[in-house]
């Protein structure tokens, strides 16, 4: 996303943000290749935006080498509707209303269903938004398995010295994993001086990333409350930063594009200051998305190679502690269940997704060895991620044959 929650006020928070990136970002927007900042999520050209991030905002390639994880071909049709809040519903309205612009459907690698939508192809680069939170979260469980990084219980403070003293520094690796880090951080886009805004503002200035991360302050006992915020992505990729000596994308690219067999380059945006952005701004095709999909759904393992460690890829889509379960949870701000940056919808069936803000969704069914992938430019995602929820297990039923 830039984060899931951060527009849970709406319009609203929408105009705030838009001045802070007009404002406080206005140096770095004219910098960009393009003007199109300037006009992000502005109704006429948030499509183009999210699938041109590179006139956007600043970048690094992450490559792709090697043999292509090929998928195979069998074309079925979707199924006409879908049950959300005991009614039927029409799928094909549903894509149309949440301006969807690609849709992908995998199931045990043969690719049986792929649209593209508002002027996307095939070939088009979609941004992420926070779902390269879950891709962060697989660099971090493969940093772990090199030695890079010691436990998961260990401090954020031990590899980010910076920041050692403040909230952040005794922080564990796995409750930032969690969002459950007990920081504060204000993240109303309608308020200038809050956190995110200071955070967007570092970013266009070029104010280290630390100096903000330092100021924050703990609100509640790490590990206690599941508490949504994209700082805890921010401290975790300081993290894998420090720990491998790389830049994320360069991690990215080496550990999991290639190894993954991804067939088009894919790039990440960055601060001024050259630094990804490890809370979003990840951007790839929507295949390349499937097969990152399709490494969890295998337990990590390409053709019998394991590229993700396979306890890691368990442990991040089976949340354990009471405060990480999805339903009425009193410790936690949403009823989804959170994992290490994944998410586990309502009424739990095996499967799992990472989400982006404005509908973008890699949905994950094991049982039924479906991987779906959505890229949208909804203006009401907010309200959708139930109903969203319900279209992808029609659709997974679908296409295993049920």
């Amino acid at each position: 996303m830039i984060l899931h929650r951060l527009f849970r006020s709406g319009s609203r928070a929408l105009a705030g943000l838009a001045a802070v990136l007009a404002l406080a970002a206005l140096p770095w927007l004219r910098s960009a290749p393009s003007w199109a900042g300037n006009s992000l999520f502005d109704e006429n050209h948030r499509v183009e935006n999210f699938r041109n991030m590179d006139r956007v905002f600043p970048y690094r390639t992450v490559a792709r080498t090697g043999d292509i994880w090929a998928f195979g071909n069998d074309p079925r049709p979707l199924p006409a509707s879908y049950s959300h809040n005991r009614q039927d519903r029409d799928l094909s309205a549903f894509l149309e209303r949440t301006v969807t612009t690609g849709l992908l459907v995998v199931h045990r690698g043969d690719i049986v269903h792929e649209e593209y939508r508002l002027g996307a192809a095939e070939n088009s680069r979609f941004t992420s938004w926070s779902m390269a939170k879950s891709v962060l979260s697989a660099l971090i469980g493969i940093a772990i398995e090199e030695g890079h990084i010691g436990s998961i219980g260990d401090p954020i403070g031990r590899y980010v010295p910076a920041i050692a003293g403040s909230a952040y520094g005794q922080v564990s690796i796995e409750d930032a994993l969690t969002m459950s880090s007990g920081v504060a951080f204000d993240e109303n886009y309608a308020d200038p001086e809050s956190d995110i805004n200071r955070l967007f503002g570092a970013f266009a200035m070029g104010t280290p990333l630390e100096e903000i991360l330092a100021g924050l302050e703990g609100t509640r006992e790490p590990g206690s409350y599941n508490d949504y915020i994209s700082s805890d992505s921010m401290a975790l990729g300081l993290v894998l930063e420090s720990a491998t000596g790389m830049p994320l994308s360069e991690y990215l690219e080496t550990r999991l594009w290639e190894p993954m067999g991804a067939e088009a380059d894919a790039f990440w945006n960055m601060d001024a200051t050259g630094r990804d952005l490890a809370f979003c701004c990840l951007n790839a095709t929507l295949r390349d998305y499937a097969r990152f999909g399709r490494l969890y759904l295998e337990g990590g393992v390409r053709d019998g190679k394991q590229i993700v460690p396979a306890d890691w890829v368990s442990a991040s889509v089976n949340p354990t502690a009471p405060h990480l379960q999805p339903g009425d949870n009193p410790a936690s701000f949403w009823t989804f269940g959170y994992g290490y940056h994944w998410w586990i919808p309502e009424n739990p069936q095996g499967d799992f997704l990472a989400i982006g803000i404005w509908g973008q969704y890699i949905y994950v069914d094991p049982v039924r060895e479906v991987v779906i992938v959505k890229t949208s430019a909804d203006p009401l995602f907010d309200d959708r991620d139930h109903e969203s929820v319900a279209a992808f297990r029609a659709i997974a039923r679908a296409a295993a044959g049920e």
